[in-house]
């Protein structure tokens, strides 16, 4: 008797005008497939980026592929995974079974990514009690998903590090540089940045910038293994027997 066929992932990016976002994606995506090579994971993108989600689903559709899990490439339940992503799936192709997965963060594996980039930034877990670390997200209008980060900060905060504040670059408060200064304020002995974005762009240059102050700014999440990992997690969770269909 044969296995059963696998959902293909088709990882959903929201795609940027800066191409440093794509090619983040592209090494993101390519470690999820090392990880799972028996897994075939497409890619498909919102806006600015080819190919558009809507051409990956038609493509398969067209190849006879017949279940997908398409996975949103955020950080939180925001305007996108509620909104856009869900019309998009929507549209696909009748003989397509499409499910949603959820979305990356929050996630326990995230926390350990964030503290890998943080440590590749230069500082040690010796450095933990004495460091104040500005937990900087993009930002967004949505308020649960602000709530999520405030909630990630205070669970941070609760593994040892001096203090972790949280900071949007966008549509929310504080910015990084406010959040930077009251960790001073505070008299953290070093003050960390540590951007929760997936990849370069708009938004995470100008938390850059808002580092300015600080003492150290991590990388962005990227292709870290852990990030990889909670896209495997998600696609496993979306495609057991339980999963709903997009549309049914």
């Amino acid at each position: 008797m044969s296995a059963p066929v696998r959902p293909v992932l088709l990882v959903v990016a929201h795609g940027s005008r800066d191409p440093r976002h794509a090619a983040t994606v592209h090494a993101l995506v390519r470690r999820v497939g090392a990880l799972r090579p028996e897994v075939r994971v497409e890619t498909g993108f919102l806006d600015f980026n080819v190919p558009s989600v809507q051409g990956v689903l038609e493509s398969l559709d067209a190849e006879g592929v017949r279940d997908v899990v398409a996975l949103p490439l955020l950080l939180t339940r925001a305007f996108h995974a509620k909104a856009d992503i869900p019309a998009v799936l929507a549209a696909a192709p009748p003989r397509l079974r499409v499910r949603q997965a959820e979305v990356l963060g929050p996630s326990p594996l995230l926390l350990t990514a964030l503290e890998r980039r943080l440590y590749e930034a230069g500082l040690t877990p010796a450095d933990k009690s004495s460091t104040g670390v500005v937990l900087a997200s993009a930002g967004s209008s949505d308020p649960e998903a602000i709530a999520v980060i405030a909630d990630i900060a205070r669970e941070w905060r609760h593994t040892g590090w001096c203090a972790v504040r949280p900071a949007f670059a966008s549509a929310s408060l504080p910015r990084t540089e406010d959040a930077v200064r009251r960790l001073r304020e505070r008299g953290c002995a070093r003050v960390a940045v540590a951007p929760y974005v997936l990849a370069p762009g708009f938004l995470p240059d100008r938390i850059a910038r808002g580092a300015a102050g600080a003492d150290v700014l991590a990388d962005v999440l990227g292709p870290a293994p852990e990030v990889a990992r909670v896209l495997l997690e998600r696609y496993d969770a979306a495609r057991a027997p339980m999963a709903v269909a997009v549309g049914a």
